[in-house]
């Protein structure tokens, strides 16, 4: 019997009717009771007729229906401390302190290998809006597997906005038995009867396909973009294929992504080599003039960028002999700042020069101003206030969701560590102002934008698998008259968006 409902008695307090699912790993159930009690899952001595409960094992600790669990330990704040505190230094502290001190966000307990799903849901946090319709989700609309994950998931973006650590330990909980109900796969077991290591590329694109079906767009979303996903991370492509074995005329088509790809090949050193390598390909498909397969060149040119953009390095490829997904552990470059517009189609590279322009305006003229001031000094000893800043709208006036500059700016990082995707450490690496934090599961530390990008990959260390871009936002002076660059639209609608 895998699922119990169980009693679960600590101190004065007893709270019924815990639902138990042995088919987890014990720390599953211990998040659990953290989440009611307050006491960490270290503090915890969990007992049932004696027999004490393992972090690794259920072993001999059988339950039953309405069985009653005995929990000792106390909240760490209950804990006395000594009468004198002496004065601690930031290089002194534990990370647990170091948050405290620093006010560092939530992180998420690993509940047994679900680093790749914490590490996911903290990149995604990092989009406003996406967070902002999680929290606003209905969870009485129902919709199946798909909506019960898009409500745990609004349910640990409540927790990690400010629930505590416990709260974020239930909602990890049930956002896992939210994953495995969609996609079972992700509740195999190893060899030792714990959970599997999973792909966390994988678990982004089951998230992504959830919240795709369940966050519907926002009032002002153009009418083909029908979800939150499609309005904020869908893009388009203008494809054209030519046979290079027979003179037909070349095909030309519309394809749709949520997420762009960066082959690693010996050539490529730097993320922009490596989608433009995508970009242009040879593919085998069948000839209509030869009657058989040929091979034709496919050439990929975006025609709309969207706000939020994800990138996938390709680092893992199937090693039949080891039957395991091994991994490429060359390095590639990545930059903080992305300009896409030699991918983008001609018609695309027009409109989006307005905006570019307006850029390159302001940092001449911030330039201009920085030089002045040094070669002629400031001789009033009066300090000048900075003008108040406004943020000039990042989308098309006709399509909120979209990019009206092809400028981007890196503000999440998951990396893998480990050899294969089925074992190894995945971790989340956010921006928080001009800040950056590393959060390896329940631990968020700071870093600096140098250990970033020291995530390029060339060894054992972490290599970054996943990026998320965000729009590079141009603020100006309020009492800047100027008007915004107008971008006309195309009246040509978009094909409805499908997970790359």
């Amino acid at each position: 019997m895998p699922k119990v409902s169980v009693k679960v008695k600590w101190g004065k307090e007893m709270y019924p009717g815990v639902e138990v699912n042995t088919d987890d790993e014990p720390v599953v159930f211990k998040a659990q009771i953290f989440a009611l009690t307050g006491v960490q899952p270290e503090r915890q001595k969990v007992v049932c007729k004696g027999v004490t409960l393992r972090d690794d094992s259920w072993a001999n600790f059988k339950l039953s229906n309405n069985a009653l669990v005995l929990v000792m330990g106390s909240k760490e704040e209950d804990v006395p401390s000594a009468p004198v505190e002496q004065t601690r230094f930031v290089e002194d502290m534990n990370e647990s302190e170091l948050a405290t001190a620093l006010d560092l966000p939530e992180g998420l307990i690993n509940l047994g290998n679900t680093c790749y799903m914490n590490a996911t849901v903290q990149c995604l946090k990092t989009v406003p809006e996406l967070k902002n319709a999680l929290l606003s989700y209905d969870k009485s609309s129902g919709g199946g597997t798909a909506g019960e994950l898009t409500s745990a998931l609004s349910d640990t973006m409540s927790a990690l906005e400010g629930g505590g650590a416990g709260a974020c330990a239930g909602a990890a909980a049930k956002l896992l038995r939210a994953l495995h109900a969609t996609a079972p796969r992700f509740a195999e077991r190893g060899p030792g009867g714990g959970l599997a290591q999973q792909d966390a590329s994988e678990c982004w694109t089951e998230i992504i396909r959830a919240l795709q079906a369940r966050l519907p767009s926002a009032p002002n979303a153009p009418a083909n973009r029908s979800s939150v996903i499609e309005q904020y991370f869908g893009g388009t492509l203008d494809v054209e294929l030519v046979c290079s074995e027979a003179e037909e005329p070349p095909t030309r088509s519309t394809e749709t992504f949520l997420q762009l790809s960066c082959f690693i090949s010996q050539d490529v050193k730097y993320l922009q080599s490596g989608l433009r390598s995508k970009m242009s390909e040879q593919i085998t498909k069948l000839s209509q003039t030869l009657g058989r397969d040929a091979i034709y060149t496919k050439t990929s040119k975006i025609s709309r960028l969207p706000a939020y953009l994800t990138v996938q390095f390709v680092r893992f490829y199937y090693k039949e002999k080891e039957s395991i997904n091994a991994k490429i552990l060359k390095d590639v470059k990545f930059p903080l700042e992305l300009d896409v517009y030699e991918l983008c189609s001609p018609e695309l590279q027009e409109r989006l020069m307005p905006m570019r322009n307006k850029f390159k305006e302001y940092e001449d003229a911030n330039v201009e101003s920085s030089l002045s001031s040094k070669n002629h000094g400031d001789s009033s000893k009066e300090i000048k206030k900075k003008d108040p800043m406004r943020s000039v709208p990042y989308w098309f006036p006709n399509d909120v969701g979209s990019n009206n500059s092809g400028y981007y700016r890196l503000q999440a990082v998951l990396t893998h560590r480990g050899r294969s995707s089925s074992s190894g450490h995945y971790v989340a690496w956010v921006a928080r102002g001009d800040s950056w934090l590393r959060c390896d599961d329940d631990a968020v530390t700071p870093v600096t934008e140098e250990e970033v990008l020291k995530l390029s990959g060339g060894g054992d260390w972490h290599c970054a698998y996943l990026l998320l871009y965000g729009p590079k936002i141009l603020q100006v002076p309020e009492v800047d008259d100027k008007p915004e660059p107008m971008i006309t639209e195309h009246d040509d609608e978009d094909p409805p968006i499908a997970l790359a």
